[in-house]
């Protein structure tokens, strides 16, 4: 049976502990938490350094049945160092995650796979893989691109993340996502997103990381490539706009994104 996560951004500013209980009021199967930095100036709880708040989010997810899908995140720049990240993968581990979220910095490629390589050794030691994302303003933009990260370090731990919002602003195509072997996507980050937008990296990177829109809202032509998605794959609904959450609440908000993420995904597999 598919399983649905509620993204760390769709928690919408949510502290970790009520986040817990947001998605498992709203009827999702697993969580997101972001522990290291998205970039520059991004606040994150601070459940690597809080024990007591580790403690708590731990307890809320048992109790809660609520299981950890991924964690946020680590960047490979040029100067990455994959054994600087065992402190975070100690503690993710022991949240039970069971995905990294992972992005490419680095504009050198074959440093960056070099990197990468070593990262997914290491995060294969914790039964954890490292997930590519593709971005439009970051080193890895397109579908081929996280391809060739995980087709040169082949390893049970290297995957691509597949993000529906930077899949539709990337010049990716169907063919593209027809390459990638089943075994290689873990779970898939999905939303909506505004049909007429500034192609701007900054404004691509506000409309990310602040105003997505809830799934069948926007202008993602979602019929051209789900069915080419591995069957039974982990969604990961992924909508932040904390102005909307806010007006809905919190709570409302993360249902009202897990209702429209089932109801785009029910009309998918009727089409097809």
């Amino acid at each position: 049976m598919r399983k649905f996560s509620m993204a760390y951004l769709t928690a919408n500013g949510a502290e970790p502990v009520e986040a817990v209980e947001i998605a498992a009021a709203a009827g999702y199967d697993m969580i997101s938490f972001r522990l290291l930095p998205g970039g520059p100036g991004d606040s994150v709880p601070p459940l690597m350094d809080d024990d007591a708040l580790f403690g708590e989010t731990v307890a809320a997810m048992r109790d809660t049945g609520i299981t950890m899908a991924d964690a946020e995140m680590i960047r490979i720049g040029p100067d990455t160092d994959p054994q600087s990240f065992v402190p975070f993968l100690d503690r993710i581990a022991a949240m039970g995650a069971k995905h990294i979220l992972t992005a490419i910095d680095d504009p050198d490629r074959a440093r960056a796979i070099e990197t990468y390589g070593a990262l997914c050794e290491l995060v294969g030691g914790y039964g954890l893989t490292a997930d590519v994302e593709f971005m439009p303003w970051t080193a890895c933009k397109t579908v081929p691109d996280a391809l060739e990260f995980v087709s040169a370090v082949d390893l049970p731990s290297s995957a691509i993340l597949f993000d529906t919002l930077h899949y539709d602003r990337c010049g990716s195509t169907p063919d593209d996502i027809a390459k990638i072997p089943a075994h290689k996507m873990n779970y898939i980050q999905l939303c909506d997103g505004p049909a007429d937008y500034e192609r701007s990296d900054s404004e691509l990177i506000r409309i990310a990381r602040t105003a997505r829109l809830f799934p069948g809202a926007g202008g993602i032509d979602f019929a051209s490539f789900l069915h080419l998605m591995p069957p039974g794959i982990t969604v990961s609904v992924e909508v932040p706009d904390r102005p909307l959450a806010e007006k809905m609440g919190r709570a409302e908000f993360a249902r009202e994104a897990l209702a429209r993420t089932r109801s785009l995904l029910d009309e998918s597999s009727r089409s097809n």
